[in-house]
């Protein structure tokens, strides 16, 4: 499916980063980010563009392709990975930072993948992630088809249990990523801190 989708030659969630990805950039320390269901490249590559060592990892061949022309295309070094989710091990305490831009993965992964993910994390490190909640459904405005695949806050604090969160809650904003995401929205944002021990 993702192939399909990204075999085009504009890139279907567009070239231009998150919002929120942009906002919290700032709190993210230095050093090396791991973005997961990176697709295209939008978000990996602006964090390469802002002196990140970025790595990232998507199940699409086509996708991961496209993101390393548009690395090239800006001039900055991106490590990409072909993988599915479901076979990828987060080495633990490897990451300064954890990106999930609108991964949406079966209940059962997606909390295996954040398990994974703050124990990835190195002290001090940030777990950022955006996702559509169920109320997306009401909208049509990008997204899975059915609520079992979104998220909640209640649920992401529970599966990222060990992180200190600066940012967490679901909100309605006007989402305009390429043709994939286009209009109001409901998602939730989470900025997560793992503590110094």
């Amino acid at each position: 499916m993702w192939d399909d989708r990204y075999n085009r030659p504009d890139y279907f969630y567009g070239k231009q980063p998150n919002d929120f990805v942009r906002q919290v950039c700032p709190q993210i320390p230095k050093g090396n980010i791991l973005c997961l269901a990176e697709g295209e490249g939008r978000n990996a590559v602006y964090l390469a563009q802002q002196g990140y060592r970025v790595t990232a990892v998507d199940a699409s061949e086509v996708g991961i392709a496209k993101a390393q022309r548009l690395a090239a295309e800006h001039g900055v070094p991106l490590r990409t990975i072909v993988a599915d989710l479901a076979e990828f091990e987060i080495q633990p305490q490897s990451w300064d930072g954890i990106v999930s831009i609108f991964c949406h993965l079966p209940p059962p992964l997606r909390a295996q993948i954040h398990r994974q993910g703050v124990e990835g994390l190195r002290p001090g490190g940030v777990f950022v992630l955006e996702a559509y909640t169920p109320a997306q459904l009401n909208f049509k405005t990008g997204g899975p088809p059915v609520a079992d695949l979104m998220m909640d806050w209640p649920t992401l604090q529970q599966e990222l249990a060990g992180l200190t969160f600066t940012i967490g809650e679901e909100l309605e904003r006007d989402i305009h990523e390429g043709i994939g995401h286009r209009g109001h929205s409901a998602v939730v944002q989470v900025f997560g801190v793992k503590p110094a021990v």
